[in-house]
């Protein structure tokens, strides 16, 4: 047996600002951070556990603080119970009924669990030799259900359910497998689109997306309609009439406002609004989603919990579920949430627009395709080429597609001289 002896927390934070990366209609200035975690164990295997809470900067430092409350949780237990049961020790730290008084289950408490949680499965997955994508591949049905909290799920998904859509995709699992590693999986790229970019940054972009491979690009909107309309005319003379360009209003507008704002970009026929209104909204964007139709409606990457997809789903607000590795509850939650989307038909394009998102959300789609939905159909990664360069192992993109990790863990861990190298000191020194 081993045991924890140390929760190390960091606040990093990168200058993106500068080049306003990652600028949109209500985040013109993005510094991408990381409230990161490390969990140390006395094992003489040297293994610790990497995961990070993803933010734009201030308000990173209280994200930190929010992690290192749940030090009394781990520090000082023996860990193999732990990771024996992923499970139980979800519900346990969640259902602190002090902490969840924060939440519950929202917001930088929620966050803060999810973080432990996924460096938790970074030492799983390590131990197992495995990439998260392939250990949870691995698991049986039943297995993957007994991580799932069920509860307030049940008049949507019940475990039964579960069950049925892992057991009927349990038959393809080695040949998806064997698939995945030769071929990759499908991303999109948003990198062209940031709303700070000048027009011929956006056409170098674009043109340069198209010939990498990419089958879809994505454009922020929201701030000025002529401004969306000028930028989306010249998107269509790069990439044609026919080539997929999703846009994304960062929950910029009013209801009534994004239907008609999307309906003034409808001739340009965007793949999808992405957050058109406020992500806690479930009627607003079941409004959103009747008043644009056939244009569909994406979200997800600010949905603080499993309950609030439900809704999404029951209402038919959405057409395309986004998670986010580094929002809800880690793992864990994000089972239950591809378990949603299988059972409501919905295909998940996760939101990976920050950094070491990438790295992370890939294993949660591949599990999908494995070992739940068991399809590719409709489905893609999204995919920002900005920081991948400060991971131990950064994303591979070839012809556009994520090719599939091979490495143990969960591809959260950052290298350990970047981690010193922009730690927050209140400054930006590495402007």
């Amino acid at each position: 047996m081993s045991r924890i002896v140390a929760l190390e927390t960091t606040d990093i934070r990168f200058p993106t600002s500068l080049s306003l990366d990652g600028s949109d209609a209500m985040n013109p200035d993005p510094d991408y951070s990381a409230a990161y975690v490390r969990i140390v164990t006395d094992a003489d295997d040297g293994i610790s556990g990497h995961a990070f809470v993803f933010t734009i900067g201030r308000g990173n430092d209280v994200q930190v603080a929010a992690i290192d409350t749940l030090a009394g949780h781990l520090v000082g237990r023996e860990i193999e119970p732990l990771l024996d049961d992923m499970g139980g020790t979800w519900k346990e730290i969640n259902g602190d009924s002090q902490l969840r008084w924060l939440g519950p289950e929202k917001g930088v408490m929620h966050m803060a669990i999810g973080a432990v949680i996924n460096a938790l499965w970074d030492i799983k997955a390590k131990r197992a030799g495995l990439p998260l994508w392939q250990l949870l591949s691995q698991l049986s049905p039943e297995e993957i259900v007994s991580l799932v909290d069920f509860r307030y799920l049940t008049n949507a998904l019940t475990p039964e359910d579960a069950l049925q859509i892992l057991r009927d995709a349990e038959p393809g699992r080695a040949e998806r497998t064997e698939r995945l590693l030769a071929e990759g999986y499908p991303g999109y790229t948003t990198s062209p689109g940031w709303l700070g970019y000048s027009d011929e940054k956006l056409e170098r972009l674009a043109r340069e997306a198209m010939a990498d491979g990419f089958t879809q690009i994505k454009l922020k909107v929201g701030a000025d309609l002529q401004d969306d309309i000028r930028r989306f005319r010249k998107a269509r003379e790069v990439c044609g009439p026919d080539f997929p360009i999703a846009i994304d209003a960062n929950q910029r507008w009013e209801v009534s406002e994004a239907i008609d704002w999307v309906n003034a970009l409808a001739e340009f026929h965007p793949a999808w609004i992405e957050e058109p209104t406020s992500p806690d909204d479930i009627l607003g964007h079941a409004e959103i989603a009747r008043g644009v139709a056939p244009i569909r409606v994406a979200t997800g990457e600010h949905a603080q919990n499993r309950m609030i997809f439900k809704q999404l789903l029951q209402a038919e607000a959405i057409s395309v579920m986004q998670i986010d590795a580094a929002r809800v509850g880690g793992v864990n939650e994000n089972i239950a949430n591809l378990l949603l989307a299988a059972k409501f038909d919905v295909p998940v394009c996760p939101h990976a627009g920050g950094v070491g998102l990438c790295e992370a959300v890939q294993h949660l789609s591949m599990f999908d395709f494995v070992a739940v939905s068991g399809s590719k159909e409709g489905r893609l990664i999204e995919f920002v080429d900005h920081l991948h360069e400060h991971f131990v192992i950064p994303t591979d993109i070839q012809g556009g597609n994520y090719m599939a990790p091979t490495a143990p863990g969960t591809g959260m861990e950052m290298k350990a001289e970047s981690r010193a190298q922009y730690t927050w000191t209140g400054a930006h020194a590495h402007a």
